[in-house]
């Protein structure tokens, strides 16, 4: 089976509309005003709105208050949320909509014990550990640590570029990939031959 791929941060509609259109499955969209990749629900829409179909539109938000999702929501048709910071599986539910729970993960993460407490979640996101911030830092972990049996799909974050995707792909099998940094110009702009290198070098799942 394909391992799906989901390109996160984008801030303009012409570059997720060519991203898109190589084929990406998920375009991550950030909601998170401490991020350099963080836009408003004005450019939210117009990046929704100039994608083609059956393309995910994820939201990601980190310790957000519900009222802020809430008008988001209303704004931006969104097909799946990312949550990055440190919700509890009741604040992640209480929207009725698909989920993802991201991880930072480090040697004493229990990713089993997670996967329970969040298993309403449509998968769990594995990234890399960084005390100042949550996420989109470039950073990896030890990918030995994603080898784990859980019941909820494994979605591989942190530190992922073309170069490095088929080896992370290789040794924990997830079932999709999630990059940001790794295929960009600058923050919050992606360089679509980089996109177009990144899909080329992820294997299928084993």
């Amino acid at each position: 089976m394909k391992t799906k791929i989901k390109v996160c941060g984008f801030t303009t509609a012409d570059n997720a509309r060519a991203a898109a259109f190589l084929g990406v499955d998920a375009i991550g969209l950030v909601f998170y005003d401490k991020s350099p990749r963080h836009i408003e629900v004005e450019t939210a829409l117009e990046i929704v709105n100039a994608l083609p179909p059956f393309v995910n539109r994820v939201g990601l938000f980190v310790n957000a208050d519900s009222g802020f999702i809430d008008e988001v929501l209303c704004e931006v048709p969104l097909d799946t949320l990312q949550f990055h910071g440190d919700e509890s599986p009741i604040e992640c539910n209480q929207y009725a909509m698909p989920f993802i729970k991201a991880l930072r993960v480090h040697a004493d993460t229990n990713i089993v014990k997670m996967a329970e407490d969040y298993h309403q979640a449509s998968g769990l996101l594995l990234d890399a550990f960084n005390q100042e911030t949550y996420g989109g830092t470039g950073e990896h972990f030890d990918w030995s640590l994603a080898k784990v049996d859980i019941d909820l799909p494994i979605i591989l974050a942190g530190g992922l570029t073309p170069d490095t995707v088929s080896t992370a792909v290789k040794q924990v099998n997830p079932y999709a990939v999630d990059v940001s940094s790794g295929v960009e110009s600058i923050k919050g702009i992606k360089d679509i031959e980089k996109i177009k290198h990144f899909i080329a070098n992820t294997p299928i799942q084993r």
